[in-house]
């Protein structure tokens, strides 16, 4: 676990945290780190939209991959930036589910539709999954 500010962007503060492979019940620890690290900094609703899409690509990587994670919030300025970095090489497979899927296979659709961007890059072995919430206006 790595908390702190000035990761090379003046004003900047970020996290990072190391997930185990299949600790779902990790994910409730990376949306409090997240409140954590957002909640006096900046408004409610891109904060509550910001912890939604991070709980989404960490679920993703956990049930889709047999590696771990690695989770990196930034707040920049106006930016909010989350990336999550599992260790399988295969791309993401965003599909519009059918009904009877429950909730299952919504996750990506969620980042495509709320995030201001997002994307995948590969990176050595595995890939990270990104968005961003860009115009975020800080509180107070």
């Amino acid at each position: 676990m790595v908390d702190g500010r000035d990761q090379g962007i003046p004003g900047a503060v970020w996290l990072r945290r190391r997930v185990r492979a299949g600790d779902l019940t990790a994910v409730a620890g990376i949306r409090a780190a997240l409140r954590e690290l957002w909640g006096h900094r900046v408004a409610e609703d891109p904060a509550h939209a910001a912890e939604l899409l991070t709980s989404e690509l960490v679920t993703n990587a956990l049930v889709h991959t047999a590696h771990g994670a690695v989770v990196t919030a930034t707040l920049a300025g106006d930016v909010l930036r989350v990336e999550v970095r599992d260790f399988a090489p295969e791309p993401p497979d965003p599909y519009v589910p059918v009904s009877d899927d429950g909730t299952h296979g919504r996750g990506l659709l969620l980042v495509q539709a709320l995030a201001d961007a997002w994307g995948v890059r590969a990176q050595g072995v595995g890939k990270s999954v990104w968005f961003e919430l860009t115009g975020v206006k800080p509180v107070g």
